[in-house]
């Protein structure tokens, strides 16, 4: 072998040398760094063991304790309209008037006609005490045979027919009266009030209309209270029996007693508590839901018939319920789990069955256990195995 090759193996061989033990020296760096890197810090919470009240929530409409529609008694021409739409009325107060003239004659005529049956009924007495004083005087004559027995028949059978004159004349002035009263009442009638203390609706005629018994003139609703109606699932009924048989004398109505709060359409929460008032005799077997019915104190009538919002109650209260925080649970696929640290802080990856929400945590019904500790901030570091550093989570802040 010549001398320039055998220098040329040299420097290859110096050149293998330096580079293994280069790389002897970088993996034994690495592993080193990796043993000097400390444990990522996690926030954790512990599961909770505590009495929780479950609430229900249902899409609810309102309407008015009672809707009085406005209708005409007698028929006729509309000459006023005494209401301004949309204000609030009392009971009694006149909202409409009808064309009164024909009514009032009738009345008079009624009127002329019993005075002329009260006259009759004086002439009819009149002639009964004429024949009861001929029979009085030709009675003992009969008897003496001074006159002809066939004149005192005559006298008696006339009697008879004034009694029945007179009669006849009392019952003609009843019916008189019962005219005259009907007649009153008729014109009475042209003056259409409300029924009801409410909020008048918008007119349905107008003056110059003419009405008769079956035309609707406006409708008159009380909301204070204001009447709720909610469809209840057939599960939340049959929970809400223990809330209601528990809380209220009336036993087969399901939350009666317990209080209702209302969420308005803009998300706000109503400030007055409602009450169950009834529920529908069936439940509806095409929805699963039982028509229940809630009043809720209306003061300066806010709340109007036709509003929606959302009625929320409690129906359950579940003992001893484990809680963790909602942000301790992710789902995957339809499978919930928490990251669960044991005594030596290291990561298990835990399969939970989940129940409801309670404010901000979860309800677990299985797969946890009072005071185990839950990984809750830096999941990214919570994997299988893994050794973390625990740090108990802030606890929020309480408003004084």
């Amino acid at each position: 072998m010549s001398r320039s090759r055998r220098l040329r193996s040299g420097l290859l061989l110096l050149m293998g040398g330096v580079l293994l033990a280069t790389s002897s020296c970088g993996n034994n760096a690495q592993v080193n760094a990796q043993a000097n890197t400390p444990a990522p810090t996690v926030q954790v919470a512990m599961v909770e063991k505590r009495d929780v009240s479950l609430t229900s929530e249902w899409i609810a409409t309102m309407d008015g304790y009672i809707n009085a529609q406005i209708k005409p008694q007698v028929s006729g021409y509309l000459v006023r309209q005494n209401y301004r739409e949309g204000s609030y009325v009392h009971k009694g107060d006149v909202l409409y008037e009808i064309d009164a003239r024909p009514f009032q004659a009738a009345l008079d005529q009624a009127q002329g006609q019993l005075a002329q049956n009260e006259a009759q009924v004086i002439q009819a007495q009149a002639q009964l005490a004429k024949a009861a004083q001929d029979v009085n005087r030709d009675t003992p004559l009969a008897e003496a045979k001074a006159i002809a027995q066939s004149q005192l028949d005559t006298e008696l059978q006339a009697k008879a027919g004034a009694e029945a004159a007179v009669a006849a004349a009392r019952a003609a002035v009843t019916a008189a009266k019962a005219a005259v009263e009907q007649a009153q009442l008729n014109l009475s009638f042209t003056k259409i009030v409300s029924l009801v203390d409410g909020i008048a609706g918008i007119a349905q005629a107008q003056i110059g209309d003419l009405v008769t018994t079956n035309s609707i003139l406006t409708s008159v609703s009380q909301v204070d209270p204001i009447k709720v109606y909610f469809p209840m699932s057939e599960q939340d009924y049959l929970r809400a029996q223990k809330i209601g048989v528990r809380s209220a004398s009336v036993q087969n109505t399901p939350l009666k007693g317990v209080p209702l709060t209302l969420v308005l359409a803009n998300g706000s929460i109503y400030p007055h508590a409602g009450e169950v008032l009834w529920t529908d005799r069936q439940v509806d077997p095409n929805t699963g839901t039982i028509r229940v019915a809630a009043a809720f104190p209306n003061p300066g009538n806010i709340l109007r018939p036709g509003e929606y919002g959302r009625v929320r109650a409690v129906t359950e209260e579940r003992k001893d319920a484990l809680l963790v925080p909602q942000t301790g649970v992710t789902e995957l696929q339809g499978t919930f789990q928490a990251a669960v640290l044991g005594n030596d802080n290291k990561v298990t990856i835990q399969n939970l069955q989940i129940g409801p929400q309670v404010g901000a945590d979860w309800i677990v019904n299985q797969g946890l256990a009072a005071g185990d500790r839950v990984v809750v901030g830096g999941i990214q570091y919570a994997r299988q195995g893994a050794t973390v550093n625990p740090v108990p989570v802030a606890a929020p802040k309480q408003e004084h």
